[in-house]
């Protein structure tokens, strides 16, 4: 089969069954494993679908309604989330009061931080540890835990923010949508996100090309309201927006 009809025939798949793996493209098309990720990555990079781990998903966004525990996320697009982390934590300068939101990729910035002479406020429990750990001087927000994410939630956590005025802030999201915005499953979250956007003069959103087209639960804030820092834009229908940097 010649190369475009292929990938015209995997576009319909995708669109007709949501989402396809690998191995079903490669049984399907009887081409080896190379050839399936090269054409996927090709159709990705159209715009004709979604590349994600061991296949592909159709183009139309997906309603997420589960949250994923920490160490779930952990492993996932590593490289992507330190190349962003690392750019991110370059933007930090002296005298900054930086808000760190929990999160897998905003946690990967703690690493690359090298400005001991800004502060940092957050509300995740393993950020606060490691930035303690590297010597920052740190503040994390009183109120409930959450255990699945490591962050802290709830009334006392939104008081606490009201007294914060931050130069900058990074966040993290479960999905981004145009229309959605900045999206996450769970209420009490998207609470804390949305004040602490509020109080943070700079605001910055990381997250790889996976969470594009996505829409969880709840939104806590327009995609407008944000930089987006990410590895790719995968949809036309994004790369019209100004406030998006790619990070190579």
């Amino acid at each position: 089969m010649l190369t475009e009809k292929r990938r015209k025939e995997m576009i319909k798949l995708v669109e007709k069954n949501k989402s396809v793996t690998l191995r079903e493209l490669m049984e399907r098309f009887q081409t080896s494993e190379s050839t399936i990720r090269r054409d996927i990555t090709i159709l990705h990079s159209q715009g004709k679908l979604i590349k994600v781990f061991g296949g592909a998903v159709a183009l139309e966004e997906q309603l997420k309604t589960a949250d994923e525990a920490v160490a779930t996320r952990a492993g996932v697009n590593q490289r992507e989330k330190l190349m962003i982390a690392r750019y991110a934590a370059s933007i930090v300068k002296q005298d900054d009061f930086v808000y760190l939101d929990a999160g897998t990729t905003t946690g990967c910035m703690i690493d690359y931080l090298k400005e001991k002479n800004a502060t940092y406020v957050t509300n995740g429990i393993s950020h606060a540890r490691h930035l303690s750990e590297r010597g920052f001087q740190v503040f994390i927000l009183g109120g409930e835990l959450k255990s699945s994410t490591e962050a802290i939630v709830g009334s006392e956590a939104l008081s606490c923010l009201e007294k914060y005025n931050f130069t900058l802030g990074f966040f993290g999201a479960n999905g981004i949508s145009t229309k959605a915005g900045f999206t996450t499953p769970d209420i009490n979250e998207a609470l804390i996100k949305r004040k602490a956007m509020e109080k943070t003069k700079r605001r910055y959103l990381l997250s790889d090309s996976q969470k594009f087209g996505i829409v969880s639960l709840v939104s806590f804030s327009p995609i407008t309201n944000a930089v987006i820092l990410t590895d790719y834009i995968p949809r036309e229908s994004f790369k019209a927006c100004d406030n998006i940097i790619t990070i190579q």
